[in-house]
Formats: C-alpha cells, structure tokens, sequence
C-alpha cells in the first residue's frame, strides 16, 4: 500500500509525496484520517532543524501526533470495528520514512491499542485531545495553576481543564494582542498590569526559556514554577530569589494513555469543551502554505489540514 503524506525532507524542506506503508499485522488497524492537526511546538521544531536529539529524530520523516479518522480495516481481538470515528497520536508505518510522529497522512496502520473511539459529533475538534492530554498531564495530582503564561491553545486548555477539576478560575499572561480574546471563564492580562506576586503554582507554556527569573519573583514562599512547553535552550536562573523563596520547579513530559481517557471523560461529560480553538484549515496540497501560517501567524491558534477530499 501507499499513501499521500507530509514529508520533511530535511529542516525547511517540505513535500507531499506519496510513500509506502508497511503492510498490516493481525493486530494493526488501517485508518483513513480526515483531519490532522499541525504542531506549533515540536514541528515548528522539526522544521526549523532545532529540535534537540529526541528518540528517532531524523529526516526524511513524517510529522504530526494529532490524527482522527475512520477504521477502514478492523483488527484481530479488538474492540474497535470499521467505520468507527478514532483519535490516533501518529504512527510509525512508513517504509524508509521515518514517523516521527507520523499523523499527517491521508491513511495511517496502527496497533489498535494505539487508536482511541470518539464521539463522531467532536469532527475535527477531535485532533485536540493530544494537546488536552498534555495540559490534563501537567495537572493530574499537583496543585492546579492560579498563573498559566501563554494564551495559544495548550495555555486555554490548561485553563479549562483547571476550572472542569474544579480549581479557581487562573490568571492567564499574553503579550500578543491578537491572542487576548478567547476566554473561557478566567481573566487575561499581562505581567506589567500584573501586581500579584503570591502565586502558588504558575504555569508556563509559552515555550520561552528567559522568563524563570520574572517567575520565580512572582511565587509565593513554597511556590512552584511548571515548565510544560517545550525548550529548545538551557534554562536558567538566579539563585537567591529562588533560595530565599524556596521555589521549587518541575517539568511536565509527555502525555500518557490514562491522561487522555480523563480529558476524554471530561470531554464526554460536557465538563471541557473544545470550541472556539481550530482557527485555520487547509488541504494537504497546500501544505507548505498550512505550515507557514501555523508557524509564523499570531492569529492561527490551531491549523487544521483535511484530508476527507479524495486524492
């Protein structure tokens, strides 16, 4: 089999190509994607070549965790039958191209354990459960953020989520004013209108690496600092105001499988909502356009490209 895929050639290099897909297994389920999402943090650092040495980094590969589609073919023992609506977090079924993360294909072969049934009603919103996993993660059994910094869609979700776990409303910082609306139940400002400097635990998406120092100066003693972007440069920071604060740091890693059940449950329960976060949509065979949008417009909070129109 082939498929019609996104390649990254090498960094700033991209293609929509057709490549071979490995044939199935017994327990591998063959999807025909509809949607799938493009990353403004670990793609934009695939493309620009600054992507620190990760498991399985290297080019050509194909990008994207964020997937939702219909099983064409079911697996051997599996829950999941053809026609079903499912959210995939990529794949790895590309012959000699490397899936990393590997979502942004017309057809994908997956282990069924990889693949998630989801309500057909969510459409393309689906593609989001990956960066809602993600903020559920950097939460689930620590103290709820009352600060989150960055308004783009992983600082909205953790936002919602805090207020479905029954948190405070937080306080969220942009400094793009393109990126002020959009609120959902908690206030948006900026640290200069900002005199608050109690936090407990702040949050910090923004994906910045020189803001540690103007964080830390906002805890309150015992505070803690979540970095739950992604960086791409050591970070560091002063000691005293840390020491004499006793801030304490943590980093939030990648999603895990009962994390995305949650926000699934909250999804489904009608206590997180996804509205209001997909702003741009393309098709595949303007991708290089999609992915300089994604990459470079303040306004485009979530791009989308279809692939429902057959090749």
């Amino acid at each position: 089999m082939e498929t019609q895929a996104i390649i990254f050639e090498k960094p700033e290099a991209l293609a929509v190509r057709a490549v071979e897909l490995k044939a199935p297994a017994e327990d591998d389920l063959i999807i025909d994607v509809a949607w799938s999402g493009v990353s403004t943090g670990t793609e934009r650092l695939l493309w620009t070549g600054r992507m620190p040495q990760f498991p399985g980094m290297g080019y050509p590969l194909v990008p994207g965790y964020e997937a939702v589609g219909r099983i064409s073919r079911s697996a051997r023992d599996c829950s999941l039958r053809e026609g079903d609506f499912v959210f995939v977090p990529g794949a790895s079924c590309f012959g000699e191209v490397r899936g990393l993360f590997g979502g942004s294909a017309r057809r994908l072969v997956v282990p069924a354990r990889r693949a998630v049934a989801i309500d057909d009603s969510l459409q393309e919103r689906g593609v989001l459960l990956a960066l809602a996993a993600t903020a559920y993660h950097a939460v689930a059994g620590y103290t709820l953020p009352d600060l989150i910094v960055g308004h783009g869609v992983l600082g909205r979700l953790l936002a919602r989520i805090t207020i479905a776990l029954g948190g405070d409303a937080p306080v969220v910082w942009e400094t793009n004013s393109d990126r002020v609306a959009g609120a959902m139940g908690y206030s948006v400002t900026n640290s200069e209108d900002d005199t608050n400097r109690s936090y407990r635990a702040i949050y910090d998406v923004s994906g910045s690496h020189d803001l540690l120092d103007s964080l830390i100066s906002r805890l309150s003693p015992g505070g803690e600092v979540v970095l739950a972007g992604f960086y791409d440069v050591s970070l560091s920071f002063k000691f005293v105001p840390a020491f004499l604060r006793e801030a304490r740091m943590r980093v939030a890693a990648e999603w895990k499988d009962p994390d995305l059940r949650a926000v699934k449950g909250l999804i489904e329960s009608g206590d997180l909502s996804l509205d209001g976060l997909i702003t741009h949509r393309k098709t595949p065979d303007v991708a290089a356009d999609a992915y300089h949008t994604a990459f470079t417009d303040p306004t485009c909070l979530k791009m989308i490209l279809d692939w429902s129109t057959p090749q």
